[in-house]
């Protein structure tokens, strides 16, 4: 009995999980709506918050598993050689992460950066995030003065910073891209010597 009762509570929590999807794919992360949920998933709006205690929750659960998708095509790439190869690998997460503010103000609501009841989704995805970086630096060609888990925060917190300053409108001139190289360059090469050997590794 108490198999099917669990089985039917995970049914609908995927019925809710795909109606969501649907409505996201149609009208983007900021149109959700609770309402519009529960009519194409064909439940009562109690059941919803029976399953997520309000909007935040299922997003943070969605873009969690949107990031970690993210995260499982940059952990099989080959370690970055050069600042470019490390855009190339985050700029696909990035621009996921900036593609929407509203998706963005979710993402540091519930990343840890912000007060939160529980980590959820989101925040363990930052710490995956840390980890798979921090791997693919410990053998790199960038600064070996700090940490390699040292250097994976600072490369999360300079793709923060980058995607914030894209959305304040007097410093939305810069391209994603362009304002995290320079952050990138100045935080893994920090002296002129690591700076020139980068270049020769990418001549």
């Amino acid at each position: 009995m108490a198999r099917a009762v669990q089985q039917r509570t995970l049914k609908t929590r995927a019925r809710l999980t795909d109606a969501a999807r649907q409505i996201i794919a149609e009208y983007g992360y900021e149109g959700l709506r609770i309402e519009e949920v529960v009519k194409r998933a064909g439940v009562a709006k109690g059941t919803f918050f029976a399953h997520f205690h309000d909007k935040d929750a299922l997003m943070d659960i969605l873009i969690g598993a949107e990031i970690d998708s993210y995260l499982d095509r940059i952990e099989v790439c080959s370690p970055p050689r050069t600042i470019d190869d490390l855009l190339d690998a985050l700029l696909p997460l990035l621009e996921f992460m900036s593609c929407e503010r509203y998706v963005f103000d979710v993402i540091l609501r519930h990343s840890g950066a912000a007060a939160c009841d529980a980590i959820g989704p989101i925040a363990e995805t930052f710490a995956r995030h840390d980890a798979v970086v921090a791997e693919w630096l410990a053998d790199g060609p960038f600064r070996n003065d700090v940490s390699p888990d040292l250097l994976a925060q600072g490369i999360q917190a300079f793709s923060v910073q980058s995607i914030a300053l894209n959305f304040c409108a007097i410093n939305n001139t810069v391209p994603l891209r362009t304002r995290l190289s320079e952050y990138l360059t100045a935080w893994l090469l920090p002296d002129s010597q690591s700076a020139a050997a980068h270049s020769a590794a990418r001549a």
